[in-house]
Order: C-alpha cells, then structure tokens, then sequence
C-alpha cells in the first residue's frame, strides 16, 4: 500500500509540479469505506431549546395527539441538510411558537421510528439550519 502511496505522489509532482498531499496509511489493513455525506449538524441539549421543544418531543414519544394535522407527516429533506436517508425515514413535528397566528418556523424533525426516533433534529428557521437534539441533557 505504501509503494502504491508513493507511486502516486511521485506522478503526481511529476505532472503538477508541486508535492501531492497523501493520505496517511492506516497501521492496520481494513476495508474502511468513507460515509457518502458529511454532516456538519451541530448538537443542541434539549434544555437548550425553548421548552414547547421538549413538550413536543413527550408527544412523539407517547405519539400524540398532535396539535396539527402536518404532524407526523413525512419530511422529504429537500433542503439536503439532513443526512441522506430512504423516502418515509424523516416525520416532522411542530414546536409551538406562543404568539404565532400559525405553526411558526419551529420544528422537530425525527428519523426512523416515529415514537422512539433514532435521531432527533430541531430547526428554529423552518429547516433553513438543523441541530441533532441530544435528550439527556
């Protein structure tokens, strides 16, 4: 592997002129595949969020009632900020924005079961930006 590292390197300052950046070889021979996305969704402590936040994740957990009839429904994730997943994995859930006159822009977002997701997102701006809710703290 390190002969293959090298070989490389060494076409490529030949083509490019310049020192090529190689990774480095792993101490240990694996079939380490590299994930096909990468997230940079920050972690929020539910404590963090307003408190309806924890409210409506109760009520995913107990599965309802739901305040409004797009609870539940499936999230496409159009917006591609999420991780990539199959059609159905995402549900979405509004948090309620006291004072609004409707839903607001405050959601939860969970993947996979619907009362006991795997993941757990939050977005304040209506899915403009994500955090991965972690619930124990």
């Amino acid at each position: 592997m390190r002969t293959l590292i090298a070989a490389v390197t060494l076409a490529a300052t030949a083509a490019f002129g310049s020192t090529a950046y190689a990774a480095p070889t792993p101490s240990h021979t694996s079939s380490y595949v590299a994930s096909p996305y990468v997230t940079a969704i920050d972690t929020c402590a539910l404590s963090s969020l307003p408190s309806q936040a924890a409210d409506t994740l109760d009520l995913i957990h107990s599965g309802g009632p739901f305040p409004y009839d797009q609870d539940g429904t499936v999230f496409s994730n159009r917006e591609g900020i999420l991780p990539d997943e199959s059609s159905g994995y995402y549900h979405e859930y509004t948090v309620i924005t006291p004072g609004s006159p409707d839903r607001g822009a405050r959601r939860l977002v969970g993947g996979g079961a619907m009362t006991t997701p795997d993941h757990v997102y939050y977005t304040g701006d209506h899915y403009s930006s994500f955090c991965e809710v972690d619930e124990d703290s």
